[in-house]
């Protein structure tokens, strides 16, 4: 999952994103509507966290062209203001949750967990394939009921692969789903988080390798390719 945090308090912003990190969950920053804008016109994000208060464009009018847009992101609003007027006022503006400050971390985590599982074709919260099992809420994986002890990107990717049902998933796609925009293009991280993926969910390898196109998690009991670079 992949979010756009709007925030124009520095501190706070920073600390949401550090803490989304954590839960395996892309996340840029930026402090006003326009540049939130802009961001939204050349990344792919899930969620919007949007502040309703900030400089420049107001959040309710960042909310508005977002929501105007075609298959646009869904949208959790955050704001000091909460009284039910303010609730209902950002709902109307098309907002699909709101959230008072001061919040706990991992409420967030859990909207934001829930918003984009509904934004998305009508996928189980538990994502199941080839003998995997992950939990993107509890943070869990498991493969044959082995619990994958998996750092922060590699379970970011498996539940990007999970999520295709099968589908190939080019190395742009994830890099634009698991990391954030600092990601380098030209980077070999994908390569080195497969690799490492590979050697967690042991043999038979359920990672499917079409060269020059992508990755995707092979039915059970069909063979995946293997990719003696990537695996070394």
């Amino acid at each position: 999952m992949r979010v756009l945090v709007v925030e124009d308090e520095p501190f706070l912003a920073d600390a949401i994103q550090a803490g989304l990190r954590l839960e395996a969950v892309s996340a840029d920053v930026v402090g006003n509507g326009l540049d939130a804008l802009e961001r939204l016109a050349v990344n792919r994000y899930d969620v919007v966290v949007l502040d309703r208060d900030l400089p420049g464009m107001h959040g309710d009018e960042v909310c508005a062209r977002i929501v105007a847009s075609e298959d646009g992101p869904t949208v959790l609003m955050l704001t000091a203001a909460t009284t039910l007027g303010d609730r209902v006022d950002g709902l109307r503006l098309g907002a699909d949750d709101y959230l008072g400050k001061p919040f706990d971390l991992e409420e967030l985590v859990a909207r934001l967990r829930a918003l984009n599982r509904r934004s998305r074709r009508r996928l189980p919260p538990v994502l199941e394939r080839a003998g995997i099992r992950l939990d993107p809420f509890r943070r869990e994986a498991y493969r044959d009921d082995r619990y994958l002890r998996l750092p922060r990107k590699e379970f970011a990717v498996l539940e990007v692969l999970l999520r295709a049902e099968g589908g190939v998933v080019s190395a742009e796609e994830l890099l634009e789903q698991a990391w954030d925009e600092n990601a380098n293009p030209f980077t070999n991280a994908i390569r080195v988080t497969i690799s490492g993926l590979r050697r967690r969910l042991g043999d038979p390898d359920p990672i499917r390798t079409t060269p020059g196109v992508g990755y995707a998690i092979a039915p059970e009991g069909a063979e995946a390719t293997d990719d003696t670079e990537e695996r070394s």
